[in-house]
This record gives C-alpha cells, sequence and structure tokens, in this order.
C-alpha cells in the first residue's frame, strides 16, 4: 500500500517521491515531490488518528476523511503525470503511483487493513536479518519446517499471545485433540491469554 516488499505499498510509494525529492534541481524550492510527500502525510494523519478505533469507526472515518485527501491526491496525479518527464526520478515515481492507484487505496473498504504492510515487515525483519544464518539448511524438509515454526511464531505475536506460553498451552491440549474442531480452537487466532492462562 503507501516501503520494502514488491507489492504496491504507501511507504514504497512515498519513498519514490523522497527518491525523487533528493534529485531535485532545486531542493531549497518546493516541488512537486514535496507536494506528493505533504499529501500522504496527511493519510497517515488520519491513521494516527484512528489506530484505537474499531473497524467500523476505522472504515467510517477513512470515508469521511481519507477519501477527500486520496481524492486531491488523485487529481494531482492525473495533471502532473503527463506533464513531467517519464524517465526521471519524478516521473518513475508518478508512475509507480498511477499503475498502483487500486491496490494503493483498497484499504478504504475494509477497516481491518493496515494503510501500509509495515507491520508484517517488521515481523519479518529479524528473519530477513538472520537469513544468511540458515541460508543452507541442510535438507528441503528442514528449510519447510523453519518456514512452518518462524509463520506460526509471528502468527501467534500478531494475535497477541506470548509465543513460549502459547506452545506450552497446545503441547498440553494436543494430545488430547480428537477432532479438527478441538485443533482448530488450539489456532492463535481462536485463543486469547484469558483463556490460555485459565488453561480452558
Amino acid at each position: 500500500m503507501w516501503v520494502l516488499s514488491k507489492a504496491p505499498d504507501k511507504t514504497h510509494a512515498r519513498r519514490k517521491f523522497v527518491d525523487a525529492q533528493k534529485v531535485a534541481s532545486n531542493p531549497s524550492k518546493a516541488n512537486k515531490a514535496d507536494m506528493a510527500i505533504a499529501m500522504i502525510a496527511k493519510l497517515y494523519t488520519v491513521e494516527r488518528r484512528i489506530a484505537g478505533l474499531t473497524i467500523d469507526e476505522r472504515m467510517s472515518a477513512r470515508q469521511q476523511d481519507a477519501v477527500p485527501v486520496l481524492k486531491t491526491i488523485r487529481t494531482w496525479l492525473d495533471k502532473t503525470l503527463h506533464t513531467t518527464l517519464p524517465k526521471g526520478a519524478l516521473g518513475k515515481a508518478l508512475a509507480y503511483l498511477y499503475r498502483n492507484w487500486g491496490k494503493l487505496t483498497v484499504y478504504i473498504e475494509d477497516g481491518r487493513l493496515s494503510i501500509d504492510n509495515n507491520p508484517a515487515e517488521n515481523a519479518i525483519r529479524p528473519f530477513v536479518i538472520g537469513r544468511k544464518n540458515w541460508l543452507f539448511s541442510a535438507i528441503v524438509d528442514g528449510a519447510k519446517a523453519s518456514a512452518n515454526l518462524y509463520g506460526l511464531i509471528e502468527t501467534v505475536k500478531a494475535n497477541g499471545l506470548e509465543p513460549f506460553a502459547y506452545l506450552q498451552y497446545v503441547f498440553r491440549k494436543l494430545p488430547a485433540a480428537d477432532s479438527i474442531e478441538v485443533m482448530e480452537a488450539l489456532l492463535p487466532w481462536n485463543l486469547s491469554p484469558t483463556a490460555m492462562a485459565s488453561g480452558a
């Protein structure tokens, strides 16, 4: 959506304008890259304000406050794109924004979605930093097992549970699980810290 992944991302889109800003012919004078960055910043201001709201409240607030900003950005984009050299840094930033507009703005349609993928990027950062340590897994099955474990642990954390406590709980309960329903009840999104503490 609006830094790091190959998928369209708002922070990635913003970074392209920051790159264009750095190579502006007169950095001391306000330019089109500055305008884009300022407009994107307004979207993040909305997100900071609605961070603690419910899904429906976030959706409503985005419709009221973010949609007008997005309309302004789109109008500016349509006007600016065709008056900017396509091969320059600004032209590339504008083209990226134009090509990915639908994907970058889909978050306003669902209060569960984040404005960008920073939470996911931050979750995988430890593995990206450490990947050289396990680059050459001895066997494919070992690499798959590692990937499954990393995915499970990050999913546990994303659902507000403490990984070690979760694994202890699951390993105590799993031997008695005699149906798919009982096993599904042990998935991270079906548990809460309170339920785990009570041993339910």
